[in-house]
């Protein structure tokens, strides 16, 4: 948490709040937030005088697009950003602040500490860590059916993990992946090479449905998740399955099972997602 559509709600909101502000000076407070350059120095020099033309997202990063560099921001768990006017009394926690030139100031504030910043030049950031090896974006127009198929259907693996590998497909965390099983109505233990090309398909138009519903929604607040303006998202009242143990199913009216898979907890209907066995070699029509 935050996953795909947390950060896709922060992007939106943060296009609306940074663009065309330009950098005075950075302030670095927990130095072990800046990943690179290693040099805070460097980094705070290398943004003065900048200016943001967009906000951008690749899987659950956020791409801050300056003038002639990238910064890459990865919330982890509890980090947030917020627009301040100068002189605004400032939080605790508060760990980076960009201060601008028109006298606002974008603060990042992370409780657990465990966010991350990348500078690298202009586009050279998708060719390096953390974000080169991700895979499939699945609201981008190239996430088509074939596309999914190819990259995940013949695999070994548990389709839960699976889908929650980041260079598979980006982005999908543990709710939203429990989420579109369920209304894919596959169970999370089955094997993906196990599911029919039908089953596939099923499980296809489920991710990008949750996920777009989770956007328009504003994504979701389990803990202390809020966008830029600190505003909650309100799909957590959507939710089927996510957090429902020993709940009814809407469906079928079967209390809600859980149990790990992974080292993640995973909500599931057993009447609505029967674990099917594996169909013999060649089942899977392509």
């Amino acid at each position: 948490m935050p996953e795909l559509p947390e950060v896709e709600t922060v992007r939106r909101t943060l296009n609306q709040l940074v663009i065309g502000k330009t950098v005075e000076r950075v302030s670095v407070k927990l130095p072990r937030i800046i990943q690179y350059p290693e040099d805070i120095e460097r980094f705070q020099l290398l943004l003065s005088g900048e200016t943001i033309q967009s906000v951008e997202r690749r899987g659950k990063f956020l791409r801050f697009m300056f003038d002639h560099y990238t910064l890459v921001s990865h919330l982890r768990m509890e980090g947030r950003y917020g627009v301040y006017r100068s002189g605004e009394p400032e939080e605790r926690h508060t760990h980076v602040v960009f201060y601008f030139t028109d006298g606002t100031e974008l603060r990042y504030k992370d409780v657990r500490q465990f966010g991350t910043m990348h500078l690298y030049p202009k586009d050279q950031d998708l060719q390096e860590a953390p974000l080169k090896k991700l895979g499939l974006e699945p609201l981008d127009e190239a996430f088509t059916f074939e596309a999914f198929r190819d990259r995940i259907g013949s695999r070994p693996t548990k389709i839960k993990p699976l889908l929650l590998n980041q260079e598979y497909i980006v982005g999908i965390g543990n709710i939203y992946v429990d989420e579109s099983l369920f209304l894919a109505g596959i169970h999370p233990e089955r094997e993906a090479r196990s599911l029919s090309r039908h089953e596939l398909a099923k499980l296809y138009e489920a991710v990008v449905t949750t996920l777009k519903e989770a956007v328009d929604a504003g994504g979701s607040t389990i803990k202390s998740y809020v966008n830029g303006q600190g505003e909650i998202g309100m799909f957590q009242h959507q939710f089927k399955m996510y957090g429902r143990k020993d709940e009814p199913c809407f469906h079928c009216g079967h209390k809600i099972e859980k149990m790990v898979i992974g080292g993640r907890g995973t909500h599931y209907c057993p009447k609505c997602q029967p674990l099917k066995r594996r169909r013999s070699k060649g089942a899977l029509k392509r």
